[in-house]
């Protein structure tokens, strides 16, 4: 018998019309724009399915993704494919949370639009920065900006591919470091803000505060958080990692493992892009990867899989 685990992508995959076949197609789907637009006051079915150029702004972007995600989430689980476990990367924490049963799906997109607007503002623009590092060992990463102040990693995502994030200098010097170190290549992430470092620790207080409002519900399956790659089945844990998670590092090559120890063989990566999977061909070979971004591919994935699901 397989398991199975929902995985989720987090800010950067969005793209123009993310969820609009979905939207057309399915009840479900149609409600979470629609109530969630309401909530909102945005219009998150024009920011969703029409070229604009507020979807790549945080504040906007990441209540967007997660609507999209949770809608496309309920239609699969209507045609019978459920998940036993779900993980999502940074943002894409919220939809597994919602997915798990842990909070519902108005409660994450409300959630995640004061995130994104935290976010946002936490750092003075061009303050800080984030690179990816591109084929080193994780190891050699964190030994040679040790001690270099004022930077930190912020994503673990795969073999090869680390992010590091912190104060703009403080990157730019450890960006010239790992070169000397003999890093493939570092790039420039075009983000406005230096995410999952300290420097969001202001955002993650102010976080707090609206998770504060949000009722959890008990879990119906585990989730995988990003701050410790451990399995969460209490949602008695949730909020304070939530919190945590803002300003930590992201650890989606170590839960990515854990889920695969947990008995997971196939992962199914819903939302736009195809990044999980892209990471996970480095992680593990191994296992099945599917991807659900469409309504086509939803028919057809849950056509295979939800005879093998329980």
């Amino acid at each position: 018998m397989s398991k199975i685990a929902f995985v989720y992508p987090g800010q950067g995959a969005q793209t123009p019309g993310m969820g609009k076949d979905f939207y057309e197609n399915g009840a479900l789907a149609k409600e979470i724009f629609d109530k969630g637009s309401e909530i909102l006051g945005l219009d998150l079915k024009e920011l969703c399915f029409e070229k604009n150029d507020r979807l790549d702004k945080t504040e906007y972007t990441q209540a967007a993704m997660v609507a999209a995600c949770l809608a496309m989430t309920r239609e699969v689980e209507a045609r019978g494919l459920r998940p036993d476990m779900t993980a999502g990367l940074s943002l894409g924490e919220y939809c597994a949370i919602a997915a798990a049963g842990g909070m519902s799906d108005l409660d994450a997109v409300r959630t995640v639009r004061a995130r994104g607007i935290y976010m946002e503002n936490a750092a003075p623009e061009g303050s800080g920065a984030m690179a990816a590092v591109l084929g080193m060992d994780a190891s050699v990463i964190e030994e040679t900006i040790r001690d270099i102040e004022g930077v930190s990693i912020a994503n673990y995502n795969c073999p090869g591919q680390i992010v590091i994030t912190g104060k703009a200098e403080a990157v730019k010097t450890a960006s010239g470091a790992l070169k000397e170190k003999g890093a493939r290549r570092v790039l420039p992430l075009n983000v406005s803000g230096p995410f999952h470092s300290p420097m969001m620790e202001p955002a993650g207080e102010k976080l707090k505060e609206v998770l504060d409002s949000v009722e959890l519900a008990p879990l119906s399956i585990p989730y995988v958080a990003n701050v410790n790659a451990e399995v969460v089945a209490d949602c008695g844990q949730v909020k304070e990692l939530l919190v945590k998670q803002v300003s930590s590092s992201v650890r989606w090559e170590q839960s990515m493992e854990t889920m695969i120890r947990e008995g997971v063989d196939v992962f199914v990566e819903i939302g736009p892009g195809k990044t999980l999977a892209g990471f996970m061909r480095k992680i593990n070979k191994d296992v099945k990867m599917y991807h659900i971004g469409s309504w086509e591919e939803a028919e057809k994935v849950c056509e295979e899989l939800a005879g093998s699901s329980h």
